[in-house]
Order: C-alpha cells, then structure tokens, then sequence
C-alpha cells in the first residue's frame, strides 16, 4: 500500500509540474497572438486606424481641401505611399468602380478578339446599358470598352458570362482580391449592382486601381474620352448602325492630366471614385466612397492640393503590394481551355488571433499526462518487482511496457 500511495503521490506531482510548463510556455504564445500578430493591425499602417482626416502635414503645408464623401484615400501611384485618408477601410458599397475589379480580373483570361453571344439576360440586366444587341456576337475589346468607359451593365455581364459563368467570375474577381490585400472586399455582382454582401473600401478601391493601370489595355480603354462601337442585328432582324459612346468619367474631360479611372453610382452607395493623374512626372490616384455629391471639381482641388505639396507631406501608410498567394488563387481557365490542375493547398503558417496557442496548449497537456502515466507504471512496476525477482537472463521491462 506504501508504494502504491507513492506512486499516486508521484502522478499528481507529475501532472502538476507538466500543468505548469504547459501554461508556461502557451502563455507567451496567446500574448504574442494578441498583441504581436498582423491580423491586429489595419493593412496598410497602424495609422490608418485613426478617426477623421488622417494626415502628416509639416510647416508651412496647408491641410488637403474638405472631401464630401464617406472615405476616401489619396496615394502615390507609383510609391504606394500614402498621403491622406479618412476611414480607409471602412465598408461601403463600390457600386460601378467594381468593374475595374472586374476588368482586372477578365482581361488575363480572356481572348481580347474572342466573340461573345450577347443573350437576353446580359441585356436585361438592371442600371446603365451600353446598348449591345442579344443574339449579336462582340469581341471582348469592344465590351471591355463599353463597360469601363460608359458603364455598361449589360457589357459587364456578357463579359463575366462569356469566362464560363457569372459565378465562376465572381469566384476568380474575389480571388483577385485576395491576392491583391484587398481583404476589404467581396465580389457578387460583376457590373457593381448593390447586392447583398458586396462591399469594398477606399483603400480596396486604391489597391484595385492601382493594380488596373498596370494593364496597359486597361490604361488605355479608361483614357479613352470617346470610342465607336460597331452595330449589329437586333432581334426583329433590322440591322443597328454603329454607335459612339463617351467616357463617364467627367474628371477625364475637365482636369489636364487624369489618365482614369472609374466612377460609379447607386442610390444606396451614393458615388463612388477611383481616379489617377499624371504632372510632373508624378501620378497621383485617388479613391471615394459613399460621396454625396456628383461632379469632378472635389477630386480635381485634391489632386492638385498633391501635385503642389505631397511631396512635403510624410505619408501615413502604404498600398501593400500584391501577396504571394497563388496556391490560394483557384486556377480559372480562359473560355474555350481546359482548366490546369489546382496545385495542392500551402499549409497554414497562422492562425486566428482567437485560436493561436490552442495546438500548443493541447500538446502540453498531452504531454502531461504521458508523463504521468509513465511515472504511475514505474511505479506500479517497481512495487511489483519488490515482491517477485527477476528470471535470469531477462531483460529490465521498461516503463509503459507493462499493463
């Protein structure tokens, strides 16, 4: 009996003392999950955070003009650098300046000269039409124009349709986003309809159009002030002469400089922004949401409020550059391609703030009580061997290896 109250007293120290290290070292781990980890922390900069008008302004440098609008975000195109925000990363609806996402996402994967079939539903789609014809085929250039300088809805849907369905866009524009940082934004409707879940921010809105101007077919449909589209056989059969269409972006036409982007509106997302403009040698892009006013002249004054100081201004924070992420990106053929095979999934190199050092915790507690099963059959094998001697010639048993 003696030794067997041993051999419990040896358990409990045992798992005690194993108790103890396991909360020693899976403490560091939680505090580090909390205090440490890059999920805590805005993307972008730790200053992004701040409420108002978010800005580093140095003597003699007067404060950028009042934007009316929601948020908003002004950079340095070709740095990333940030100059001026207000609630960068706050949700809204991006309502049209979605199909720059859209564009973004379309244009590796689709044939520029590939023909699309144009049905009723492309054209029956709520908003902003461009006037394309169902039952009439469209080359891709010719409906990525019309989406991205007139805004078409109709343009935009042919398009998502014509990369084998609208879902498997949306799926490629969301994954676009992913691997942009845009970790603001989801995608679920191509032409930027409000639909439920959709959402983005003036800093996605940044990350996006940045990314866009670096296609030069995007570059160039969205500098586009106007364009001619050709005409086709509506339904009744009459043939419709070709069309020219204008540029929406009314900063295109009324500020030297702009190169792009786009602008959008709905009535729940109010107006909607991202423009870029080039002096000097230095290319300016700002992006707006949840505006309450139409018009070109806001953007303009803070585009020129950083064409004359921003290179006085400290920045607050930076657009990331896109993240290596392409096990995560799900691999979308072109219309008419077999798809590739998906490569196998990265393992994990984090975990979410709430859950880093449960693993650890659990693999010490394990431990624990491994190491307290081993003392207790020591000791359970030691009482034993007191009473009963060894035969000759055999081997010490080791601990656990007796039941």
């Amino acid at each position: 009996m003696t030794s067997f109250r041993h051999a419990v007293g040896a358990l409990a120290l045992s798992l005690t003392l194993s108790a103890a290290g396991a909360l020693c070292v899976a403490e560091p781990s939680l505090a580090s999950a909390t205090a440490d980890n890059p999920l805590s922390k805005p993307v972008g900069g730790q200053q992004l955070a701040a409420p108002g008008v978010i800005v580093n302004l140095q003597p003699g440098v007067p404060a950028p003009p009042a934007m009316p609008c929601g948020s908003f975000v002004l950079a340095d195109m070709d740095t990333g650098q940030i100059l001026v925000a207000k609630a960068p990363h706050a949700p809204h609806l991006p309502a049209s300046t979605l199909k720059t996402l859209t564009a973004l996402t379309l244009i590796p994967l689709l044939n520029p000269n590939a023909k699309i079939l144009v049905t009723a539903q492309d054209v029956n789609v709520d908003g902003t039409h461009l006037g394309i014809l169902p039952g009439t085929s469209y080359s891709v250039t010719t409906l990525l124009k019309g989406m991205l300088m007139a805004s078409g809805n109709d343009a935009a849907y042919a398009l998502a349709r014509g990369n084998h369905s609208i879902a498997t866009t949306l799926k490629a524009m969301n994954a676009t986003a992913k691997d942009l940082g845009a970790s603001d934004t989801v995608a679920t409707d191509p032409s930027g309809l409000d639909k439920a879940g959709q959402r983005s921010s003036a800093y996605d809105l940044a990350l996006i159009g940045r990314a866009a101007m670096r296609l030069p077919d995007i570059r160039r449909f969205v500098s586009t002030k106007r364009a001619t589209l050709p005409g086709g056989r509506s339904v009744d059969g009459t043939m419709k002469p070709g069309f020219t269409i204008s540029n929406h972006n009314l900063l295109l036409h009324n500020y030297p400089g702009t190169i792009g982007i786009k602008n959008g509106y709905t009535i729940a997302a109010r107006f909607t922004y991202i423009e870029a403009a080039t002096r000097g040698g230095k290319t300016y892009l700002v992006s707006e949401m949840a505006g309450s006013q139409a018009g070109w002249r806001p953007t303009a004054a803070l585009l020129s409020w950083a064409f004359a100081h921003g290179s006085a201004v400290t920045p607050i924070g930076e657009l990331v550059e896109p993240y290596e992420a392409a096990a995560s990106k799900p691999m979308v053929a072109p219309a008419g391609k077999p798809a590739a095979p998906a490569p196998a999934a990265a393992p994990a190199t984090s975990l979410p703030i709430e859950s880093a050092g449960a693993p650890e915790l659990a693999a010490w507690v394990g431990a624990a009580l491994a190491i307290g099963a081993l003392t207790l059959a020591g000791a359970w094998a030691r009482r034993r061997s007191s009473r009963r001697a060894p035969l000759a010639g055999s081997a010490p048993a080791e601990a656990g290896d007796q039941t």
